[in-house]
């Protein structure tokens, strides 16, 4: 095998829940938002240029967001930014990155990774995906859990079994995101990690099982492939790519592997978090003595008996809060959200709403 390892980012949606500061046009991805001057998707490549090689990692996105991402990831090649025609899920996004990483080099080593997680322990995670790397060169099809820190609705699981020779174990089945009593068993069971959605495997070994499970996607991806470096390109991927089946890698693939024994999981705890909401966000930034969060600069921010507030001045005004409890602020030129940390998850309901009064233009 040649060793080499190449990292793909899907970098897609439009981060609903983070309005109204990530929008369809520019998503959670392309924003600082964890108190540094790097953008979400910038500090994903960051960490991943200790496991791989330059000019190595790859980039999918949307033809809304290329631009962007080309300008903000000046060291990934041109030619590593793959752009979709449209939205198909992980699925097919993924897989045709394997698709042509296996053409660059067939025996390639390859991992999957969100453009818009949040790593505070890069060193454990490089320990990680390395581990995931060992794992994957005999053939399983790996994933990365991350150890519980509490009984989470929101996240799916992965229920672990025995130990492997490389520090990895063997994934019994994925569990969809759980009710509360039933997260909690989860929890007491010790057997269940997080389910991060980042994946490690061979392109060789992965694609083998798109082509068993899903050959309609796996022939579609092959005459995109075959074209590639076609002045028909365009012309194929338009033809071609909306007929792909929509569905994610975990429901297409990694639930039939896991249950034929192929699929490997190595837990950890890096810090991580997926950046679902505002109030997820606040959870991972540093905060006052009075636990309130300000994203970016606080000139322009006053809070006097306030506590548990969430602000993001995003505009040129200044922000005031009086004797406020666990609250989300975030304010942008032309729209300004306000509503309680333990409704964050809901924000995206609000996008709904302004889609169905006509005010898409917001979203």
């Amino acid at each position: 095998m040649s060793g080499a390892f190449y990292p793909v980012i899907p970098a897609g949606g439009s981060g609903t829940r983070l309005w109204p500061l990530s929008r369809a046009g520019h998503p959670k991805f392309l924003h600082q938002l964890t108190g540094g001057d790097r953008t979400l998707i910038q500090e994903t490549v960051d960490r991943l240029k200790y496991v791989s090689l330059p000019g190595d990692t790859f980039v999918v996105t949307g033809a809304a967001h290329a631009a962007a991402v080309a300008r903000q990831l000046p060291e990934v090649p041109a030619s590593n930014i793959v752009v979709e025609p449209g939205p198909r899920e992980s699925g097919p996004a993924i897989a045709l990155a394997a698709a042509l990483i296996q053409r660059r080099d067939p025996d390639a080593v390859m991992g999957s990774f969100a453009a818009d997680h949040v790593v505070r322990d890069v060193r454990t995670f490089v320990t990680t995906v390395r581990t995931a790397i060992r794992t994957a060169a005999d053939g399983k099809l790996v994933c990365i859990g991350i150890t519980p820190t509490g009984p989470e609705v929101g996240y799916g699981y992965i229920r672990c079994g025995d130990h492997l020779a490389t520090g990895a174990r063997a994934v019994l089945e994925f569990k969809e995101k759980p009710s509360l009593d039933v997260a909690e068993s989860y929890l007491a069971s010790g057997e269940y990690v997080w389910n991060a959605g980042m994946f490690v495997w061979r392109v060789d070994a992965f694609l083998g099982e798109v082509q068993r499970q899903l050959p309609e996607l796996y022939s579609g991806l092959m005459k995109i492939c075959e074209s590639w470096d076609l002045p028909r390109r365009d012309e194929v991927l338009s033809e071609v790519w909306p007929r792909l089946p929509k569905i994610s890698v975990d429901h297409g693939i990694m639930e039939d592997a896991a249950a034929r024994g192929g699929v490997a999981v190595v837990p950890a705890a890096f810090g991580w978090n997926d950046l679902g909401d505002w109030d997820g966000l606040a959870a991972v930034l540093e905060h006052d003595a009075e636990g309130n969060t300000v994203v970016g600069t606080d000139d322009r921010v006053i809070m006097i008996d306030t506590s548990g507030a969430m602000v993001v001045p995003n505009s040129s005004r200044t922000v005031a809060l009086l004797g406020m409890r666990d609250v989300v602020v975030v304010d942008t030129p032309d729209a300004l959200l306000v509503c309680p940390r333990d409704r964050a998850q809901e924000v995206k309901s609000l996008v709904e709403a302004l889609k169905n009064k006509g005010a898409g233009n917001l979203c």
